[in-house]
């Protein structure tokens, strides 16, 4: 018995259908284009400024520090700490949330030296974020170390979080196939259990993936071992827009189970197909509200077309895992010969679906081409192409021998080309599943306490003041200069009168002085230029009075 007889009239439709669904996909690319540079930086928020700010040295102690994100943060509770330098807790209460702005009490009554600022919130796309640095209260001192506050989460959380995504994805085409081309492209005469176990280990496997991933997500976010989970970090998971996503996931693949019983067996209505494509396709949009495309500068442009890419691989590449597994060694050479032509226009559509949608997220995510290949998010997306496009290649031999199948009339060919497409695949899913939980390469340069700093500070000392000295970069080219008096009390010195000079003796360079501006009693800056690298000999006098000044020098290494 040949295929069922609607699908002739499915081939009449498939190419307006395809018309249309390309121009569509070129008016989002467009619209893309157009809203994507507008908004802010996405996904897995970074540190961009702090008050006091990192490395700073401030002459008396703040009675808050401020973290200024990316985007809006949540917290994870005992996380945010202020350690002063005797190692002691200098933070007082709990931290403020809003928005990206995050507001910590400390003790403004705290000593001089060095404090430590350590963090770990939760981005708005369910990735913590955390991280550290230091400011100066007077003078800089040995840094504290928190002991108490490990944040850092145990490797396998993170393999853990990954091979959750990646049976989600895996569970989703091996549902979403079987059930398309038992609905669409099964003979009658053939046996619909093996392609009903298929779409049922999908189910499986996406329902597994899903707890896994909520179970994951509590030692991902505070930190600590893969077994480490407690009921309160559970429920702040579950109350996130990240646990609820995977909520509603559950309970839409739970309802899928009274009409996906049916319509495997070849039995249920058009009602049934109807009511469950539309709540696999809500299922679909719990994936990207889960995760990037949800904090993205245009959520619900990300949002669909994530979706849109999502169901575009599922049809796709289930599709031919059915096809390569089942159909090939199954069906006659007459069945294959209506059916063949026409999966190949479905194949070809979902494909133009899938790259379309995949350069809208890739202008959303990367945000400029030079984060192509400076980002290990660049990275994985060039891996990603790359790969994909093999896998296209591969597609486009599959077409050939489909087009040549009444001519061949050997299913072997085409059996290896799809097992082919089908490996290939599987390692474009792995790195899939690695690229969303990588911070996009939008923000990957953004965070302050991820760049390396070459400013040179020091403390120099004299019977009548102590002196701060901070010359920023420490590079050839311009450069600026703060100092902070201090008298041998620790007290700020007022200062009536500020010198100071730069050489390089060892190129002939003689001192170059440096005006200086001052911007308190005991602070003052100045900016001046280094033409060569070298030991810089700084020299710096201070009057204190009408008759009291000493001086200091110091060596800058310039690099």
């Amino acid at each position: 018995m040949t295929a069922p007889t609607p699908l002739p009239r499915r081939t009449r439709v498939v190419r307006p259908f395809a018309r249309l669904a390309a121009g569509v996909g070129l008016l989002v690319v467009l619209v893309a284009l157009l809203l994507a540079p507008a908004g802010p930086a996405s996904a897995h928020a970074v540190l961009v400024s702090s008050n006091p700010a990192a490395s700073a040295v401030v002459p008396s102690a703040p009675a808050e520090v401020v973290l200024t994100f990316s985007e809006s943060v949540r917290q994870v509770p005992d996380k945010i700490r202020v350690i002063a330098p005797d190692g002691s807790r200098a933070d007082r209460g709990g931290p403020s949330f809003e928005g990206g702005v995050v507001t910590v009490p400390v003790d403004p009554a705290g000593g001089r030296g060095t404090y430590l600022v350590s963090y770990r919130v939760v981005s708005a796309d369910s990735h913590p974020v955390s991280g550290a640095f230091t400011y100066s209260v007077g003078a800089p001192s040995t840094p504290p170390v928190d002991s108490g506050a490990d944040t850092r989460a145990d490797p396998a959380v993170g393999l853990a979080t990954k091979v959750a995504k990646y049976l989600t994805y895996v569970g989703l085409l091996l549902l979403v196939g079987p059930v398309l081309m038992l609905s669409v492209f099964w003979p009658r005469r053939l046996s619909r259990t093996g392609p009903s176990r298929m779409a049922w280990t999908g189910l499986a496997l996406v329902a597994v993936g899903t707890v896994l991933g909520v179970w994951a997500q509590v030692p991902y976010t505070a930190g600590g071992g893969l077994f480490e989970v407690d009921g309160a970090g559970l429920r702040d998971v579950l109350g996130s827009d990240f646990g609820l996503a995977h909520l509603v996931r559950l309970g839409l693949l739970a309802a899928s189970i009274f009409l996906l019983r049916p319509v495997l067996t070849g039995g249920g209505g058009r009602a049934d197909r109807v009511i469950l494509a539309i709540l696999g396709g809500a299922t679909l949009f719990t994936w990207p509200l889960a995760g990037h495309p949800a904090a993205s500068p245009a959520p619900p442009l990300s949002v669909f077309v994530d979706a849109v890419h999502l169901g575009s691989m599922a049809v796709w590449l289930g599709g031919l895992a059915v096809l390569a597994g089942f159909l090939l060694r199954r069906a006659e050479e007459h069945e294959l010969d209506a059916i063949l032509p026409i999966w190949s226009r479905w194949a070809t559509l979902a494909v133009v679906a899938l790259l379309l949608a995949g350069t809208v997220n890739a202008l959303i995510e990367v945000g400029s081409p030079g984060a192509l290949v400076d980002t290990l998010y660049g990275q994985l997306l060039i891996a990603k192409i790359a790969l994909f496009g093999l896998v296209v290649g591969v597609a486009a031999v599959s077409r050939t021998l489909v087009r040549r199948w009444r001519e061949a009339a050997r299913p072997r060919p085409l059996r290896r080309a799809l097992w082919l497409e089908l490996a290939v695949a599987a390692v474009v899913l792995g790195i899939t599943a690695t690229l969303v939980q990588t911070t996009p390469a939008r923000t990957a340069g953004s965070d302050v306490t991820g760049t390396e700093s070459t400013l040179f500070t020091t403390t120099l000392t004299s019977p009548l003041y102590s002196l701060q000295v901070e010359v920023d970069p420490a590079e050839p080219g311009s450069n600026s200069m703060h100092l902070y008096a201090y008298s041998p009390d620790k007290q700020p010195q007022p200062v009536v009168e500020w010198k100071a000079t730069i050489a390089l003796p060892s190129a002939g360079i003689e001192p170059i002085e440096i005006s200086m501006l001052p911007l308190t009693d005991n602070h003052a800056t100045g900016e001046f230029n280094l033409p060569a690298s070298g030991e810089w000999q700084l020299r710096v006098t201070v009057r204190t009075s009408d008759i009291d000044q000493a001086t200091v020098t110091t060596t800058v290494p310039v690099r």
